[in-house]
């Protein structure tokens, strides 16, 4: 390899970062969308939520069979197919003349997504300075927020002053995805395992000492996931009830103030313990759910984004915390497989909750849809507390002896 080519690590970790980035810019591109997709195409809440469920669909299946592909072909080969799948999304919105090519986008858009952020993951970790691990996971997690909000802001300002509102913002991020593309083909290409021998789909496995680690792991991150997708599919919507409001930048706008306190919360807290930064996450989340249904009955703009805030930092405890716990834990040659199988629980919970909360929102109205969404989002949020409590109980007990054998007195046989 021609070194001289080849991206230096500091260049190479926030490569890394920025793919993590524009994955979850991908992800939550049409999310100011769905308003001008209901009102110029006619379709209904429910056919939104399914466009908006059928990507972590797709993703779901490309974890399933794909999930530790990184590990076998590497970080930056496994990134740049991810990155060819979005960029054919992204085309697919930009020239969309109907809600079925929006469908088939979206497909290609949770490929790619699936294909390349579980790897960009572990290679923010990989790249890190001796001694910076334990940061990866949050600056993961501000990475991931800067493109939420990449998503929403500069969506909104496209769809309320450029010309072809359905359309230019894909173009932007089409332009986007290919320029970060030239970059990620000169990263090294160090992490390939070759022992491992040929890839070939195997399902998804945890390695069986850090099974508890994961399911804490999948816990939270589904938690923060499935208040994602209330946010993300429901979000426009609700602010436009609560403000009235008819211009979309204003919409993004208020929707991108809980990625900006995720990106400030992941970084704020980087020093915590992954274990801590969940149980704290979960009280968070249930705490941001109970403003939510506060601001939709009363429709407080005040309350609305009192909720984005509250949410925002629940959002990045529990999934910063839960992608360091596996960061830090997981075996190098399992680390992009067994971040896909947290990644694979979260995204079949969001798709889940996108479909039954567009459903319900149709058939029986906004409320009905919050309420249940409350429910299951406080279901998960305590499983993620309890179960953190139960690691740590499982740590001291194990940190126990050997704190024991330190301090004990010599004993000198006579």
């Amino acid at each position: 390899m021609n070194t001289a080519r080849t991206l230096p690590r500091a260049a190479s970790y926030w490569t890394a970062a920025a793919v993590a980035a524009i994955a979850l810019w991908t992800s939550g591109a049409p999310s100011t969308s769905y308003p001008l997709y209901e009102s110029q195409w006619h379709v209904s809440t429910a056919v939104t939520n399914g466009v908006f469920a059928v990507y972590p669909a797709a993703l779901v299946v490309v974890l399933l069979v794909f999930g530790d592909l990184a590990d076998h072909i590497g970080r930056r080969a496994a990134i740049l197919l991810g990155l060819a799948a979005m960029l054919i999304g992204t085309l697919m919105f930009a020239v969309a003349p109907n809600i079925g090519v929006v469908f088939v986008g979206r497909v290609f858009m949770g490929v790619g997504v699936g294909l390349a952020l579980s790897p960009a993951s572990a290679a923010v970790l990989e790249f890190s300075k001796p001694g910076r691990e334990r940061a990866a996971g949050s600056v993961t997690t501000a990475a991931t927020a800067l493109g939420l909000a990449f998503a929403t802001l500069i969506g909104g300002a496209l769809i309320q002053y450029a010309p072809f509102p359905l359309h230019l913002d894909f173009w932007v991020l089409t332009v986007v995805i290919a320029a970060l593309a030239a970059s990620v083909w000169f990263m090294p290409r160090h992490t390939r395992d070759e022992s491992r021998g040929r890839w070939r789909p195997r399902g998804v496995a945890v390695a069986p000492g850090i099974r508890l680690l994961y399911v804490v792991a999948a816990l939270s991150m589904s938690t923060a996931y499935m208040f994602g997708a209330v946010i993300l599919s429901l979000g426009a919507t609700i602010a436009e009830q609560i403000t009235h409001a008819t211009n979309v930048l204003e919409v993004g706008a208020i929707m991108a103030v809980m990625s900006v306190f995720i990106g400030a919360t992941a970084l704020a807290t980087k020093g915590v313990r992954p274990r801590n930064s969940i149980s704290v996450g979960a009280f968070v989340t249930l705490a941001a759910f109970a403003l939510l249904l506060d601001a939709s009955y009363t429709g407080s703009l005040g309350v609305f984004v009192a909720t984005t805030i509250v949410a925002g930092s629940g959002y990045a405890l529990m999934f910063s915390g839960s992608l360091a716990l596996i960061s830090q834990n997981a075996p190098a040659h399992h680390r992009a497989g067994t971040i896909s199988a947290v990644y694979l629980v979260a995204y079949l919970m969001q798709g889940a909750t996108a479909v039954a909360l567009g459903l319900i929102a149709t058939g029986t109205g906004l409320r009905s849809a919050l309420d249940v969404g409350a429910v299951a989002v406080a279901v998960f949020a305590l499983g993620a507390l309890v179960t953190a409590q139960v690691l740590r109980a499982r740590q001291n007990a194990a940190d126990a002896p050997a704190a024991s054998a330190r301090t004990a007195p010599l004993v000198l046989e006579e």
